[in-house]
């Protein structure tokens, strides 16, 4: 396993980092495998662990808490604020008030004193970052989180908060948490070279694309739109659509790439972000022991130039053939009151 430095905070942390979304309820709830998995991961020298309150509703904080019982010290362990926890209003979001009752929770769920890495999962509208950087700080200055930063954050609000932070003499965000992959490469244009500008470390997720790059799905083979992703998102797997037929086309040139490697596609698409000077660590998010297994297999590929030329050929630099599952939509693209009424008409909308 390799390690690299977490932006500019001194942190050590493996380039693969165990990413357990599928902990839990939404994945795989058997907890007891769940805690093999992870011990599995940190045996095989993954030190860096990355959660989210949201997952499971809880569920997955909590099983990774018990899995580091007796590691703890060993174990650089982030987890994020945002989405809503419970119904009700104030329940989510960036805001000081939600962010000082949410990290009390994680900490409970996670069974540990401090967090080193707390995450603002996605931006907020209706927050101003001078509130969301000012109460991370205080936790900093708590000891209560050792470093924060953000994920999916566009381009423009990490600069905005630079120089928030920097104008009312706050912390910054020391990282950034992005979608990246052979075929999600947007962040190539604009996001990875702010990313450097500021010291941040950058960990990527969704390298295999929502499963396109697993070679599960290959072009002429059915897809079974009634279960897994495809279930939740037809058409973005529909193979009669232009635009998945496009990204099937790419995935046959990146397979037959894999082979004159003598690799598989996941052990390429794994090992593409790694190459990326910007990035700091890539998150795998396995579900079994045997997807554990198969995402390692290739940690130690390597690409050479020549290879990321082919690479380029293929999918060109900032170029992206999908979009993340999750990824953060500006709320003028979300919300189309914003791009037809004026903010004082809506109440009388």
């Amino acid at each position: 396993m390799r390690y690299r430095t977490l932006g500019r905070t001194g942190i050590q942390v493996s380039v693969h980092c165990l990413g357990t979304m599928m902990f839990g309820a939404v994945g795989n709830p058997d907890h007891d495998e769940c805690v093999r998995v992870i011990h599995a991961a940190l045996d095989r020298g993954i030190n860096f662990v990355d959660t989210a309150d949201m997952y499971s509703a809880g569920e997955s904080e909590r099983i990774v808490g018990a899995a580091l019982r007796g590691r703890r010290d060993d174990v650089v362990l982030a987890t994020k604020v945002h989405f809503p926890m419970g119904e009700g209003p104030n329940r989510g979001g960036n805001s000081r008030r939600w962010i000082v009752r949410a990290v009390e929770d994680s900490l409970r769920r996670l069974g540990t004193d401090w967090i080193d890495l707390y995450q603002v999962h996605r931006p907020d509208a209706t927050t101003g970052v001078e509130e969301t950087l000012s109460a991370l700080t205080d936790l900093e200055r708590q000891g209560k989180i050792r470093a924060f930063g953000c994920s999916t954050f566009p381009a423009e609000q990490v600069v905005e908060a630079h120089h928030v932070a920097l104008r009312h003499g706050l912390s910054g965000f020391r990282t950034e948490q992005p979608p990246y992959s052979l075929l999600a490469r947007g962040v190539e244009k604009d996001l990875l070279p702010v990313a450097e500008r500021y010291g941040m470390g950058v960990l990527t997720w969704s390298p295999l694309a929502s499963g396109f790059l697993t070679g599960r799905y290959r072009k002429g083979t059915p897809v079974d739109l009634s279960t897994g992703r495809a279930a939740l998102a037809p058409a973005r797997f529909d193979p009669a659509l232009p635009e998945n037929a496009r990204k099937l086309d790419v995935v046959e040139r990146l397979v037959a790439l894999a082979g004159d490697l003598g690799r598989t596609l996941p052990e390429l698409a794994l090992a593409f972000p790694v190459a990326q000077p910007a990035v700091t660590s890539v998150i795998i998010g396995p579900r079994t022991m045997a997807q554990l297994d198969a995402a390692l297999r290739g940690a130690d590929l390597a690409l050479d130039d020549a290879t990321l030329d082919r690479v380029d050929e293929i999918v060109p630099p900032g170029t992206d053939l999908y979009r993340a599952d999750g990824a953060w939509r500006p709320p003028s693209l979300a919300d189309p009151l914003l791009r037809r009424r004026r903010p004082a008409d809506r109440a009388a909308a």
